[in-house]
C-alpha cells in the first residue's frame, strides 16, 4: 500500500495499536526485546529480509550472535524466514506509514538498520517508453521508503553506542559507472536508456545516503551505501537468472555494519569493499 502524502490523517489509534501488537510477535511467538543474555546484545533490522540479499544479510547477522529483526510486508513470510536462523519477524511495509510507526514503536534500541527493501519494475523498456507510474512506484519503495523507515528508527539508533545505517543501492546507480568502464557491468551494453526508474532511484538513494551521513555525523551514526552487484534474486527477471551469489553481497553489507568508529561515512562501496564513484 502506498503511503499517503498526509499519513497522519489516516493513523487511527486502534490500527496503530493492532499493528504494534503484530510487530511485537516474533517467529517463536514471544515478545520482541533484546536478549542481553545472549552471545551479542546488538540488534539489527533488515528490511525486505524474506528473500534474496536481505535474507542472507539477516542470516549472517544471526550467525554472529546478533538479535535480528526480519522486516517483512507479509507476516507469515516474515515468520518463516526468521525461523530459519532464530530471528524475529517484524511486520514492516516500507510504503505503509502505519506499519512503519508500529514497528518503530516496538524497537526501543537499534544498532544497525539495513535498508534493503527494493523493487525493479522497468528492466526492459527504455525511458522513452516507461510509464511515469513505474517511476512513482519505484521511488516510493527505493527512496521514499528508505527516508520514512530511517526517520522512524532514528530514536532507537541514537540509543546505540555504535549506530550504523546501510543502504542497499546499486552500481547501476553510479553515474560515473553508467558512463565509463567499471568492474560490475558493461556500461555500453547497459547504455540503452532502459531501467531508468530503478537506476535513477538508486542514484537518488546514493544522494540520500550522503545527506543522512552529513546530518547524523554529530550523533555518531555512520551511513553508507552498498553496490552489491548482480545477484541471483527475485528482484527482476534478469536477476533471477544471474549466477551471482547473494551471500557474497550480504557479506559486504555486514562489513559496512561493523565499521569501526573511525571508519568512513557517506560513501558508496562495492560488495568487495572498494569505493564506488558517484
Amino acid at each position: 500500500m502506498r503511503s499517503s502524502a498526509h499519513p497522519a490523517r489516516f493513523h487511527s489509534a486502534t490500527r496503530i495499536s493492532r499493528l504494534r501488537a503484530r510487530a511485537l510477535v516474533c517467529a517463536e511467538g514471544k515478545a520482541l526485546r533484546c536478549d542481553h543474555a545472549g552471545m551479542n546484545s546488538s540488534t539489527a533490522l533488515v528490511t525486505g529480509a524474506t528473500g534474496g540479499i536481505g535474507l542472507h544479510i539477516a542470516r549472517q547477522f544471526a550467525e554472529q550472535g546478533w538479535t535480528v529483526l526480519v522486516g517483512a510486508r507479509d507476516a507469515a513470510r516474515g515468520a518463516e524466514a526468521a525461523a530459519q536462523f532464530g530471528g524475529r519477524a517484524v511486520l514492516l511495509d516500507v510504503t505503509d506509514a502505519d506499519t512503519i510507526a508500529a514497528a518503530a514503536a516496538a524497537v526501543p534500541k537499534l544498532d544497525v538498520l539495513v535498508n534493503n527493501a527494493g523493487i525493479s519494475l522497468d528492466t526492459g523498456a527504455p525511458v522513452t517508453e516507461t510509464d511515469v507510474e513505474a517511476f512513482r512506484a519505484t521511488y516510493e519503495t527505493n527512496v521514499f521508503g528508505v527516508v520514512a523507515v530511517t526517520n522512524a528508527f532514528l530514536p532507537a539508533l541514537r540509543r546505540s553506542p555504535h549506530p550504523r545505517i546501510v543502504n542497499v543501492s546499486s552500481g547501476t546507480g553510479s553515474l560515473t559507472w553508467s558512463t565509463s568502464p567499471n568492474p560490475q557491468f558493461d556500461y555500453q551494453a547497459a547504455g540503452t536508456g532502459s531501467g531508468a526508474a530503478y537506476r535513477s532511484s538508486k542514484t537518488a538513494l546514493n544522494a540520500v545516503t550522503v545527506f543522512y551521513a552529513q546530518a547524523l555525523a554529530g550523533d555518531r551514526v555512520k551511513v553508507n551505501a552498498l553496490a552489491p552487484g548482480l545477484r541471483a534474486t527475485n528482484l527482476n527477471p534478469r536477476a533471477a537468472t544471474a549466477g551471482g551469489d547473494p551471500a557474497e553481497a550480504a557479506a559486504g553489507a555486514i562489513r559496512l555494519a561493523l565499521l569501526p568508529d573511525d571508519g568512513p561515512t557517506g560513501r558508496l562501496f562495492s560488495w568487495d569493499g572498494t569505493v564506488v564513484p558517484w
